[in-house]
């Protein structure tokens, strides 16, 4: 048992002076300090260090940290057709496997103890999160040039054969990678299923004007006719919609995951943060892929999120933090289906990090929220802990393997597809 003590802590309600104490992959008791101890194995003391639910990245593409830097300025669908497919059709599951335990080493050094991926050779990847003690949500990147008959063998073997820490949720790329026969396909899966569907989502203005001329709805529009948000789900994205487009959001209780760094880096958009919000649609945050980002940083997304969502209501009072933040951490918990990771209380997960007060970039500490959005930074997080186990702490990783030779081996594959 692991004993969490003299540090504020960043529950459900609030920032609270409580002691935590873990037993196994649990969190066991939240509250006051007792009189009448347990033996513990370890005594953490926060020394002033503040403990929280780990970031949840609820849309990235892991294995595309081989581009990082090498597939840039070009607006998305330029993006993709010349930078990013051609580099990828020469993907291999040893070549995927090197980039996404570089993906999983900045996710972990950064404070993130889950992601919601989206990529290929998906056997590495569950392989890789399960062996490292990470967790990790897997999405199907099925396109019209897939079997589609494979969801079902998808989804069960995701959600089986990796143990605790791998799960999975049905999904497909974007509405302009597939066609309406996959889509109807999808519903009937997700019907047998129950279960939600995920995809790229009005990410930008001609995708959704492509979309109206196709089916004479936006993509929003079409899914929900098709029956495919009928058990919940969500979008990537998710920047032209319309109010229709958000009402439908609501209304199905479905999540619209922000990426503002990777919208703004491609010149995407601004996502409508105020009007989503009026209409009560959930949210959370994502980075999307390290070729469109190109970090792996939460902080990063949640400060340009609420920057962004001033310049486009030109208004310094709009974004708010403290939601931001919520659902940078328990907004992408729960559309990733991880209900038990969502915070700290008893009895859920111990999927925690503890944030580095004594920083200069945290000092004073008038508001702990507003440092985390505002100010925060990766080099604020001291300690990493997924299910109980400490993944990184003070700068040392604890996965298994040694990171410069994981380094060194993507750094191989990057330059046998790259040149």
């Amino acid at each position: 048992m692991i004993r969490f003590f003299n540090g504020p802590v960043l529950e459900p309600a609030g920032v609270t002076e409580n002691e935590v104490w873990v037993d196994g992959t649990a969190i066991a008791y939240v509250g006051p300090a007792q009189e009448n101890m347990p033996a513990f194995d370890r005594q953490i003391d926060l020394n002033g260090d503040l403990l929280m639910p780990g970031f949840k990245n609820a849309h990235t593409h892991s294995g595309m940290t081989f581009l990082r830097s090498a597939a840039d300025d070009l607006p998305l669908h330029k993006w993709l057709e010349k930078q990013v497919f051609p580099a990828e059709a020469r993907l291999t599951p040893e070549s995927t496997a090197a980039f996404v335990k570089v993906a999983f080493l900045e996710y972990i050094a950064n404070g993130i103890t889950a992601c919601f991926d989206m990529y290929y050779h998906t056997d590495e990847i569950a392989r890789i999160s399960r062996d490292w003690g990470f967790r990790t949500v897997l999405c199907g990147s099925f396109t019209a040039g897939n079997d589609w008959s494979e969801l079902y063998d998808f989804y069960d073997h995701y959600n089986h054969d990796f143990g605790p820490l791998v799960s999975a949720r049905l999904g497909f790329h974007a509405e302009y990678t597939t066609n309406r026969e996959k889509l109807e396909y999808l519903s009937k899966v997700c019907h047998e299923l129950k279960a939600p569907v995920w995809c790229h989502n009005s990410e930008t203005a001609s995708e959704v004007a492509d979309c109206i001329a196709r089916h004479g709805m936006t993509p929003t529009g079409l899914f929900d006719t098709l029956g495919l948000y009928d058990y919940g789900g969500g979008g990537y994205h998710c920047i032209y919609m319309t109010d229709e487009d958000l009402d439908i959001f609501a209304r199905r209780g479905l999540t619209a995951v922000l990426n503002a760094c990777s919208n703004g880096k491609l010149a995407s958009g601004f996502f409508h943060l105020k009007e989503a919000v009026a209409k009560g649609v959930h949210l959370a945050v994502g980075t999307d892929g390290p070729a469109s980002n190109n970090a792996l940083d939460m902080f990063r997304e949640m400060y340009l999120i609420n920057i962004m969502a001033k310049l486009r209501e030109e208004n310094a009072a709009a974004g708010d933090p403290a939601l931001i933040l919520d659902a940078a951490v328990s907004g992408g918990a729960r559309a990733m289906g991880l209900t038990d990771c969502d915070a700290i209380a008893a009895g859920k997960q111990a999927d925690m990090i503890r944030i580095d007060m004594g920083r200069a970039n945290m000092r004073p500490v008038n508001n702990v929220v507003k440092n985390l959005v505002y100010s925060g930074n990766p080099a604020n997080v001291r300690m990493t802990m997924v299910a109980g186990k400490v993944l990184y702490e003070n700068g040392e990783f604890f996965v298994g393997e040694d990171p410069a030779a994981v380094y060194a081996e993507a750094e191989k594959y990057t330059r046998a597809i790259l040149g």
